[in-house]
């Protein structure tokens, strides 16, 4: 099983959409945990629901699993798994992509924080599960599902952790 995880807004969905095309077997995480009823309580603050990471992996082990089952979400990362790609996106883009779905501004800026301090690869890295990286910031759809594809396929060095880094724009931040 593949995680491909990221930051809300850096083309999951989206890139899973075009991999289920091309014939590849996708798991939305999303739409399996409403299916097997595992949303948990709401968190008023955050205006999310919780899951439980545990139950979630329960039922996946579940399931019939083929070679290169992927599966996407934020979530992903956190499950067990045998390889994690995250997809990342240049903040100052990722703004733009948040703000075009509606996003409240208070969501907005969570989410591009943890894209800029690198939230969800520094929890994949802390797996110890192999992970790989692909900056989805000026790729298209296709191209990025590209990407993922030349991974599965084996290439690794273009994908290693490390080759992305947003400091510089958030430098400017200041």
């Amino acid at each position: 099983m593949i995680a491909l995880s990221g930051t809300p807004g850096t083309g999951k969905t989206s890139v899973g959409e075009e991999l289920a095309r091309r014939g590849r077997r996708i798991i939305e995480l999303n739409d399996f945990i409403k299916e097997h009823g595992l949303l948990g309580r709401l968190d008023r603050k955050r205006g999310t629901r919780e899951v439980d990471i545990q139950a979630l992996d329960e039922a996946l082990a579940g399931e019939r699993m083929s070679a290169d089952v992927i599966l996407v979400g934020h979530l992903a990362h956190s499950l067990s798994v045998d390889s994690i790609i995250v997809l990342r996106c240049r903040p100052s883009v990722l703004v733009g992509r948040l703000g075009s779905r509606g996003y409240p501004e208070r969501k907005v800026k969570e989410n591009v924080e943890a894209e800029a301090l690198d939230v969800i690869l520094v929890e994949a890295v802390e797996t110890g599960t192999e992970v790989l990286e692909v900056d989805t910031t000026d790729m298209s759809i296709a191209r990025a599902a590209d990407a993922v594809e030349e991974i599965l396929a084996g290439e690794r060095e273009k994908y290693e952790v490390g080759h992305i880094d947003w400091s510089e724009e958030v430098l400017d931040w200041y």
